[in-house]
């Protein structure tokens, strides 16, 4: 009897422990500025920008993110080849210990792919941010009309050239 009842305390002791470790991950990033981007009817794909935040002492890896809203949901980045903005798909993104990372037009973002639904301005889809270790970290996404981003990203530009 007390053999079992140790078995079952070393046993609850490790599903616990086992179970704070596998939801570490998404436990100790948090997200700011999170948007998605509303587009014209007929275009099938979108894109999604935030700030992840690693409260953390360890690094930590962005592996993927889901999403209903869309068929593909995959991590992208731009690069310059040829003098032109190529846009690719990374296979993850680095989250330093206790940094930030800003995923931002003309740079690392979440593309959806195949939109499964309309993405109306004011209101909201839901993603999950999935990482290494397998925890998932569930957001609501805003989504805004791409005028307002472009005239975000303009007053971004005129005041770098202010300084």
């Amino acid at each position: 009897m007390r053999k079992t009842a140790s078995s079952a305390m070393l046993l609850s002791a490790l599903c616990i422990f086992s179970g704070s470790l596998f939801a570490g991950a998404a436990d100790q990033v948090s997200v700011a500025d999170a948007y998605v981007r509303a587009v014209p009817p007929g275009q099938p794909n979108s894109a999604s920008f935030m700030t992840l935040t690693n409260g953390s002492a360890n690094p930590i890896v962005l592996k993927g993110a889901e999403s209903p809203a869309a068929k593909v949901v995959e991590l992208h980045t731009h690069t310059m080849s040829d003098g032109m903005m190529r846009m690719r798909q990374v296979e993850k993104i680095d989250l330093p210990a206790g940094e930030s990372v800003k995923l931002q037009p003309g740079g690392l973002h979440v593309m959806m792919i195949g939109l499964q639904e309309k993405l109306v301005p004011g209101e909201q889809i839901d993603m999950s941010l999935v990482f290494d270790d397998g925890s998932k970290l569930p957001i609501k996404v805003p989504v805004v009309k791409l005028q307002m981003q472009m005239d975000n990203m303009k007053m971004d530009g005129m005041k770098h050239d202010m300084h």
